[in-house]
């Protein structure tokens, strides 16, 4: 799992950040369900999925406010 960039993000229109928000999510709550199953060995992919997350969701709220 790559550390998106917040440069790369505000490229983005609010629409295609929902839809990249929407991905990360599922593919936290997959992350989260192979930890429980003891299937995932890479568990810092959570700490990532969980940042690129918060990261998202701040673009979004800087973009719905009008400032970028």
């Amino acid at each position: 799992m790559k550390d998106v960039k917040a440069k790369e993000l505000r490229d983005l229109s609010v629409p295609e950040l929902e839809g990249k928000l929407a991905q990360e999510r599922a593919a936290l709550f997959k992350a989260r369900r192979d930890l429980v199953l003891r299937q995932l060995t890479d568990t810092s992919s959570l700490s990532v999925r969980r940042h690129n997350i918060a990261r998202i969701l701040t673009i979004i709220s800087e973009k719905k406010r009008g400032t970028n």
